[in-house]
């Protein structure tokens, strides 16, 4: 009879411990991360995050995205865990327009961004009515307006400027008559060869094999405030795994590799 009790009471802690494996409570132990990353330069820092994260025995999976869209809706789903790709005025439009539920962790990297040409080798040479490419999400675009009103080539309303959500529709003035071509991030570098000028962000730049030092022709300061971030489900800002992932990307290894591989188009925000 005793055996049999004990047989029972076996049985009946290995069903416990099964369904406490998959409660929220013991997931936030889990040792194994979905995380989005954008193609091109982030692929290569999380390459060298992976292996500094295993050492803590954290073992992280890569899911690359080609846009800018998809990251975060797959987070907000549950299909990641974690992505890192974006900066905080992205995150919050994204959060607005969106309904998702996001939260930054932790930050990651700086990437300044650059308006490229293939028809002129310096912004002087730009002529008037040029045709001018900018990504067509609000923060992006926000942010390409800025950079083209620091270079002189337009003014923006104060107010726009003030709380970043410029857009074409805030050119005060526009001395050269640019033609303001608004298109998605990932298409401005196939466009190159109709535009005079694109805005294009780090990673595409470094895919299409332009050189943020070498090739472009207007480019933010390294202290550009649009530092990119880790973000997850608001749920599990706290969880230990999201502490464990930041502090591998935040590790000396991570920064010492971005620093010598990348020599200024990527600077450590942490």
């Amino acid at each position: 009879m005793h055996t049999t009790f004990r047989r029972r009471t076996f049985a009946l802690a290995t069903l416990a411990a099964a369904l406490l494996a998959g409660s929220p409570a013991f997931a936030q132990d889990k040792n194994t991360l979905k995380v989005g990353v954008s193609v091109g330069s982030s692929e290569q820092v999380f390459e060298v995050v992976k292996k500094v994260a295993a050492k803590d025995g954290l073992n992280i999976q890569l899911v690359v995205f080609n846009d800018y869209q998809l990251p975060n809706a797959a987070l907000a789903s549950g299909d990641l865990d974690a992505n890192a790709f974006q900066h905080q005025p992205f995150l919050d439009n994204q959060n607005k327009a969106r309904g998702f539920d996001l939260v930054p962790v932790g930050l990651t990297i700086t990437a300044p961004l650059g308006f490229y040409s293939r028809k002129i080798k310096s912004i002087d040479q730009l002529p008037d009515g040029a045709s001018v490419g900018i990504q067509n999400d609000p923060s992006n675009g926000n942010r390409a307006l800025l950079l083209l009103q620091a270079a002189g080539l337009i003014t923006l309303k104060p107010e726009a400027v003030k709380n970043n959500t410029a857009t074409p529709l805030d050119v005060v003035t526009n001395p050269k008559k640019l033609k303001l071509v608004a298109l998605d991030a990932a298409q401005l570098p196939r466009s190159l060869d109709d535009l005079a000028i694109a805005a294009i962000n780090n990673d595409y730049a470094e895919k299409a094999g332009l050189s943020l030092n070498k090739d472009a022709v207007i480019k933010e300061s390294a202290k550009s405030p649009y530092a990119n971030l880790i973000a997850v489900r608001r749920a599990d800002k706290d969880k230990p795994w999201a502490k464990r992932l930041v502090a591998a990307y935040q590790s000396p290894e991570v920064k010492s590799f971005i620093e010598t591989q990348f020599k200024g188009s990527l600077v450590p925000a942490f």
